[in-house]
């Protein structure tokens, strides 16, 4: 697209980020990746062997000149897994750029927000680009901006749920007093949730599931390539106010 997302200084050709898990293999995932025009690929550090460089791993199918890598600190349950696989990730050559998780909650998969606060805290200080995802909680967005984050990552819905944008309001609370931009990540299901993200004014959507659980993850991926900037181009061009009554799209005067 040709207004670029840009994030302390690093600009991304895609609004669309994709995950990397619950594909059948790497060359499955490596098809989607292209599929989906994503330049930006989510890595769970805790479950891909990514620093292994002698034995085979999802790296050897992403092209570093052509992709950007986020680690992410998926299945950390706590302050002190989430910021030692970051600096694993950022030790092993990875990326300065780490998508945050601090699950507090095994069945719903919500993050522990105060968890999550303090280690934002703690690795953008320690000069982390990081991405938090969070719950869609305004007060919680703002404080993590305040902390260091370099975007906020609130939830459209649980992860890997796949019903979409269940409080599109909360998420417009959010985008209004941002001053980072705002990524929606997990909850999306199929191409319209991800359109209805960018036509909020989100500035990108991550998602995995709603495309690794499609009868055609492929298909699925192209149709997230679509939508996302099929969103973005209908928020910049501004909808139409809505009405409680029609009104008529051609003149009646000069009527025969």
């Amino acid at each position: 697209m040709e207004d670029k997302l840009i994030i302390k200084g690093i600009e991304f050709r895609s609004r669309l980020w994709i995950g990397t898990g619950k594909y059948k293999d790497f060359e499955e995932t490596a098809r989607v990746i292209e599929a989906s025009g994503a330049d930006v690929v989510t890595v769970a550090v805790r479950r891909v062997n990514i620093t292994d460089r002698k034995s085979e791993n999802l790296l050897d199918y992403i092209d570093p000149k052509k992709y950007k890598i986020l680690p992410n600190t998926a299945g950390c349950y706590t302050v002190e897994d989430a910021l030692r696989y970051s600096r694993l990730a950022r030790e092993s050559g990875v990326s300065d750029m780490i998508k945050l998780e601090v699950i507090g909650d095994e069945k719903t998969l919500f993050p522990d927000v105060i968890g999550l606060l303090k280690a934002t805290e703690i690795l953008a200080k320690e000069g982390f680009i990081v991405f938090p995802y969070t719950n869609d909680d305004p007060v919680m967005a703002k404080r993590l901006e305040d902390a260091g984050a370099a975007a906020v990552m609130p939830l459209g819905a649980p992860i890997g749920s796949g019903l979409g944008i269940r409080n599109p309001y909360n998420i417009k609370i959010i985008l209004e007093a941002a001053k980072v931009p705002v990524i929606v990540d997990a909850g999306v299901g199929t191409a319209s949730d991800a359109a209805v993200a960018m036509e909020l004014g989100c500035d990108a959507v991550l998602m995995n599931t709603a495309v690794a659980a499609a009868k055609d993850p492929i298909a699925m991926a192209n149709a997230m390539r679509h939508a996302v900037i099929a969103g973005r181009l209908a928020y910049k061009a501004g909808r139409m106010p809505k009405k409680l009554y029609a009104t008529a799209s051609s003149p009646i005067e000069g009527m025969l």
